[in-house]
């Protein structure tokens, strides 16, 4: 960015720019943090009313839902300017709960996900992000991007006609309206011209008024009428589950994404465990919970400037006085709006860049497979959660597959003193999946009676290996050889003396 344009404040750090008491003494950045969250509140409105809609709950639910994750996060959180609020991935994992047993379980589900977040933020689940691949994230947001698409079809089947010139003509408005001006959000834009077209000709379409009532007041403590039994605790469980680790998983990439925009880090442990209690304070107010948002995230923070929690705060506020104030004009708003602002998610939210035959013919086989087998069982299952943790699982087992062939067997004979030796110089890393085949790789009967395994460039991992080593020294016995393992590190030495010879048959 040219010094110009920081002028006023450029001797500040990436961190110092964070801080909310320099902010609050600079007229300058904090009109630029207010103006950025009435931004981002503009775009949060109509998508937090979308996705309530794929919740299966009243628009109201999203609503207050982006209010006190918004207010919520930016207290608790620990990645400042990050925007948390209602969000489709969520949504998704907790819908069918909504069908089956009704808004008093979904909201139970909502509550006990934040438990779940924010007993995984105290045990430091946010360290094993580090674990998931790269191709398992692409899998992820393509997946989340498919799922977003096919949920508009119930608006988009059996619907009057003139719905579909509607989607086509905001699709349009979204995509031209930045060419000419970025200070509103096209979504926004799209859905006040949509609206505006509804009322002035009397359009008949479905409008968000006939999915359910707007708030007509500020959110009540609303206490979840469920049992409190071992059976409720079964049914909403897995969708809780399913909820804390597709809202942690998409916070914590959203995290990381900020952290290499603004060059400051952020407390991955701390967000962890503030948007599970965002989440709780969301639920005993009504609100369908959520997680972290890219698209409102980079809203903030790169398109608007926005750098502290003041922005995220003004967000959430700017959100409930517009809906309350507003709630009559949103109820006009036409379905055709918001699917067309929902097809345009999913769109800008699909890594197309991974599907482009130049990239697929560049990565190895083993990175696209992760991808497609994580795509198919999200959208399979609808569930992004298992979608993810089998996508991890498919890396494990390539990644296990792909090492167990760089370990590598060399056999000499050499001669010391008049004696014939055979000589093996195992290279590789040693585990349970690349020391499976080490025991065929030995010439047991052709070998002289003494033979040395030069293990120094090789390393023992696990006591699969140790039991491979111990395999074949019994088998060069029965033929009355005797076997010297040397070169072992110190790691592999310690392993090895202290299994060898205890793992019995068969391990």
């Amino acid at each position: 960015m040219a010094a110009s344009t920081v002028a006023p404040d450029a001797d500040m750090t990436p961190e110092e720019r964070q801080s909310v008491l320099r902010t609050i003494r600079s007229p300058r950045l904090l009109k630029t943090e207010i103006l950025a969250g009435l931004v981002v509140a503009l775009a949060l409105i109509p998508e937090a009313i979308a996705f309530s809609l794929i919740a299966g709950v009243d628009p109201r639910i999203g609503l207050f839902a982006s209010f006190t994750m918004a207010v919520s996060i930016a207290f608790l959180g620990g990645r400042p300017a990050m925007i948390s609020a209602a969000t489709a991935a969520t949504a998704l994992v907790v819908a069918p709960l909504v069908e089956s047993h009704g808004l008093d379980y979904f909201i139970a589900a909502v509550i006990l996900a934040g438990v779940f977040q924010v007993i995984m933020g105290l045990i430091g689940v946010a360290k094993i992000m580090r674990f998931i691949p790269r191709s398992v994230m692409v899998g992820f947001v393509n997946a989340l991007a498919i799922l977003i698409f096919t949920s508009q079809f119930p608006d988009l089947i059996g619907v009057p006609w003139l719905v579909y010139p509607m989607v086509a003509f905001g699709l349009v408005v979204i995509y031209l309206l930045p060419r000419i001006t970025k200070v509103v959000p096209p979504p926004l834009v799209a859905i006040v011209l949509l609206t505006v077209i509804g009322v002035v000709f009397a359009l008949n379409v479905p409008t968000v008024g006939d999915k359910g009532e707007l708030p007509q007041s500020i959110p009540e403590l609303f206490i979840p009428n469920v049992p409190l039994t071992v059976e409720t605790f079964q049914i909403i469980a897995p969708y809780a589950l399913g909820m804390a680790a597709v809202g942690l998983l998409e916070s914590l990439m959203t995290a990381k994404l900020v952290d290499d925009v603004t060059d400051t880090r952020s407390g991955k442990v701390r967000e962890s465990w503030g948007q599970g209690a965002a989440n709780i304070i969301s639920g005993f107010f009504g609100g369908m919970g959520g997680c972290a948002m890219v698209g409102q995230t980079m809203i903030n923070v790169k398109a608007s400037g926005a750098r502290t929690r003041i922005s995220t705060f003004c967000a959430g506020l700017f959100v409930l006085i517009l809906a309350v104030a507003l709630g009559d004009i949103v109820a006009m708003i036409p379905m055709a709006a918001l699917v067309a602002v929902m097809i345009f998610v999913s769109i800008a939210t699909f890594d197309w860049h991974s599907i482009k035959p130049s990239t697929l013919k560049m990565m190895p086989k083993s990175e696209t497979s992760v991808m497609v087998i994580t795509v198919v069982a999200t959208v399979w299952t609808h569930n992004l959660a298992i979608g993810v943790g089998l996508g991890v699982l498919a890396a494990m087992v390539l990644f296990a597959r792909r090492v167990a062939h760089l370990v590598t067997v060399d056999r000499r004979i050499e001669r010391h003193f008049d004696e014939d030796i055979a000589k093996y110089e195992v290279v590789g890393e040693l585990f349970f999946a690349s020391s499976n085949d080490l025991y065929t790789q030995f010439n047991y009967a052709e070998d002289p009676e003494h033979v040395v395994i030069d293990m120094y460039s090789s390393h023992v991992w696990d006591a699969s290996t140790v039991a491979s080593l111990d395999a074949v020294t019994e088998k060069y016995a029965k033929y009355g050889k005797r076997v010297e393992i040397s070169g072992l590190n110190r790691a592999s030495a310690a392993l090895h003396e202290r299994m060898a010879g205890k793992l019995g048959a068969g391990h």
